[in-house]
C-alpha cells in the first residue's frame, strides 16, 4: 500500500505541461503534442479545470468529482464539442499519472459526456470549386486551389516551401506545418510527411503564381515581407470576393473534405487516399468518407452480377 499523493492538480498540471513541452511527455501515438495543442490544454486548465479542481490533490480527485465538473459545464450551457475538450487534458495528465503509480485509479474514465454530433462539412461541386477560386484575385487563387486539389492542411499550407513542390515529377512533398509561435514544425503526425500527386489543374494555378511571385520567396504562400501567409486574412479576403460573387464561402478545413470526395468520385482507393490526406491509419479515412465511397446495396449486387458473370465463361 503506499500513502496517497500530496501532489495537487495544479501542480500535476504544471508539470504535464513542461513535460509535454520539452517532448518527453506525447501522444498515446507516440507523436510529440503540437504548440497548438499545448496551447489549447492550457486554455482548458486555466480556464476550466484548475478553477475547481487545482488545489485538490490528485489521489482526492473520483470519477464522481470529474462528473460533477462535466455536469456544471453541461448545465452552464457549453458546447458539447467544448465540454468534451475541456476533459482531454485531464484524461492527459491521470494517464501519465497512472503510468507512474502516482495514483491507481483514473477518474477520467468511464465519465457520461454529452452527446457530440459534428456538423456535416460542406463540400464543393467540381465547377463549385472552379468558380471559387476564378472568383479570387489573382494573389490568393493558388492557395485555395492547393486546399482544394492537394487536401493539404491549414499549417502545411503556410509551411510549403517551392523546393517542396516537384513539377517534374508532378508531386507535392509535405514536410512540415506552421506555427505562429514557433514558426516551422512536424507535420500532425508521421503519416503526415508525405508525397500527394499535383494533379494538372493545380499545377497551372501554381505555376502562374510562381510568375507573379517574388522571384526569391521560399514559401509557396507568403505575405509582403516573405512570411508565411495569414490565413485569418485570407478568409476575409475571399469571403469578401466570394460574397461579391453570389457565391456561398468554403472554409480551408471544408476544402480539404472536398479534396476527398473528388479522389473517391475519381476512383482513388482508400488505401492510397489515406496516405495523401496523411491519416496516420486507413480507419480514420473510411469512418471520415465511407459515407462517400461506392458500395451501396445495387452497385455491390451489380458488381457481383458482372464477376459471376464473367467467370462463367
Amino acid at each position: 500500500m503506499r500513502a496517497p499523493s500530496q501532489v495537487t492538480l495544479g501542480e500535476a498540471a504544471g508539470d504535464w505541461l513542461a513535460a509535454a513541452s520539452r517532448g518527453v511527455v506525447r501522444t498515446r501515438s507516440g507523436d510529440p503534442y503540437k504548440p497548438s495543442a499545448l496551447r489549447s490544454y492550457e486554455q482548458a486548465l486555466q480556464g476550466k479545470l484548475l478553477p475547481a479542481l487545482g488545489r485538490m490533490r490528485v489521489s482526492s480527485i473520483t470519477r464522481n468529482v470529474v462528473q460533477d465538473l462535466v455536469d456544471g459545464l453541461v448545465a452552464d450551457g457549453y458546447q458539447p464539442s467544448t465540454v468534451r475538450n475541456a476533459v482531454l487534458p485531464l484524461r492527459a495528465i491521470f494517464r501519465r499519472l497512472v503510468s507512474r503509480s502516482e495514483v491507481i485509479v483514473n477518474p477520467t474514465l468511464g465519465l457520461e459526456l454529452p452527446a457530440y454530433r459534428g456538423r456535416r462539412e460542406r463540400v464543393a461541386r467540381p465547377d463549385e470549386a472552379r468558380a471559387l477560386v476564378d472568383s479570387l484575385p489573382e494573389v490568393d487563387r493558388a492557395v485555395w486551389a492547393t486546399a482544394l486539389y492537394a487536401g493539404l492542411r491549414r499549417g502545411e499550407l503556410r509551411g510549403l516551401r517551392w523546393r517542396d513542390v516537384d513539377f517534374e515529377t508532378g508531386l507535392i512533398r509535405v514536410e512540415r506545418g506552421w506555427d505562429d509561435r514557433v514558426g516551422p514544425i512536424a507535420t500532425k503526425s508521421r503519416a503526415g510527411e508525405r508525397r500527394v500527386p499535383l494533379p494538372a489543374p493545380l499545377r497551372v494555378y501554381l505555376l502562374r503564381h510562381r510568375l507573379w511571385q517574388n522571384p526569391g520567396a521560399e514559401l509557396v504562400f507568403a505575405n509582403r515581407t516573405g512570411g508565411p501567409l495569414s490565413s485569418d486574412a485570407l478568409v476575409r479576403r475571399s469571403r469578401r470576393s466570394w460574397s461579391s460573387a453570389g457565391l456561398a464561402p468554403i472554409g480551408l478545413h471544408e476544402c480539404r473534405h472536398t479534396y476527398a470526395s473528388f479522389m473517391i468520385a475519381a476512383g482513388v482507393n482508400a488505401k492510397a487516399l489515406s496516405t495523401y490526406m496523411g491519416h496516420s491509419t486507413i480507419t480514420i479515412t473510411l469512418d471520415r468518407y465511407g459515407h462517400l465511397m461506392p458500395g451501396n446495396e445495387g452497385e455491390a449486387a451489380g458488381m457481383l452480377a458482372t464477376y459471376l458473370e464473367r467467370e462463367r465463361g
